[in-house]
């Protein structure tokens, strides 16, 4: 378990980040660390992991309580959706983290890794895309543009799965390349205010708008997952929404190639 001290220190300094990039955003709760570690939730299992990865601190003792986790109690404490994408941000960002800091070389045959079982959680091995597409995209297809349901997703992911997919976790996945977005520390209380935050952060950094041309360049993760984000005309309409593209404009859309060297330890500061 993470020493509460450092779990404090390490909490201010990530929260830091929402009054810096929108002054109107009122700071999140406070943190948990007076809660028992025996007692504690699986989001706050989940933070505590991700603040041990970020620490260098050991993150044994936190994978075998993820992996010891009876599974009707997780599915009875994750009944909250808020609560459900809390977690499972968490425990992604943590776990692509571990498992590459242990083996970097596992990156090397990407697809592999992405889709080999290697994560227990609550006794259930699951991969990395059962997380992300399974968990938080409501069991949608990796290869069809976000427009593709899985056949047969099981009663594992039926149980614990976000029902309605949110187009902003794309902006708050960290799967180790370097156009990844920033890793952040997520509270299920500041959830929204937080994805918000990385979706105009994201954004912001990565798109590029031509006005004489009327052409935008977006990142590849809108043309991977572009159902998600209500195809091109809500890409544009996102964009809008940002101020990014001015209102009543219908530009080009042209997607960005994705640096897919490695780069761990990319968090929010």
């Amino acid at each position: 378990m993470v020493n509460p001290t450092v779990r404090s220190i390490l909490l201010i300094g990530w929260m830091i980040w929402i009054p810096l990039l929108v002054s109107s955003c009122q700071p999140p709760s406070a943190p948990h660390s007076a809660m028992n570690s025996t007692s504690e939730s699986p989001v706050f299992l989940s933070q505590d992991l991700l603040l041990a990865v970020k620490s260098e601190t050991s993150t044994q003792a936190l994978v075998e309580q993820i992996a010891q986790l009876d599974r009707m109690e997780l599915i009875q404490a994750l009944k909250d959706e808020t609560d459900r994408l809390t977690f499972w941000l968490n425990v992604y960002n943590s776990y692509v983290q571990i498992l590459l800091k242990e083996n970097p070389e596992l990156y090397e045959r990407r697809a592999k890794f992405f889709s080999k079982k290697q994560i227990d959680v609550a006794g259930v091995q699951m991969s990395l895309d059962d997380i992300e597409h399974g968990m938080m995209r409501n069991s949608r297809s990796k290869y069809s543009l976000g427009y593709l349901g899985k056949m047969f997703p099981s009663k594992f992911e039926k149980a614990l799965r976000v029902e309605t997919v949110d187009w902003r976790i794309h902006f708050a996945l960290n799967c180790g390349a370097a156009s990844c977005p920033a890793i952040a520390f997520y509270e299920s209380e500041a959830l929204n205010e937080q994805l918000q935050l990385a979706a105009e952060s994201y954004l912001s950094q990565e798109v590029d708008y031509d006005a004489g041309n009327n052409i935008v360049h977006v990142p590849a993760l809108m043309s991977w997952f572009r159902a998600d984000f209500g195809g091109k005309k809500g890409i544009r309409h996102i964009l809008q929404d940002q101020g990014i593209v001015p209102s009543g404009q219908r530009p080009k859309i042209k997607f960005k190639a994705y640096n897919w060297n490695l780069d761990l330890d990319n968090y929010i500061e």
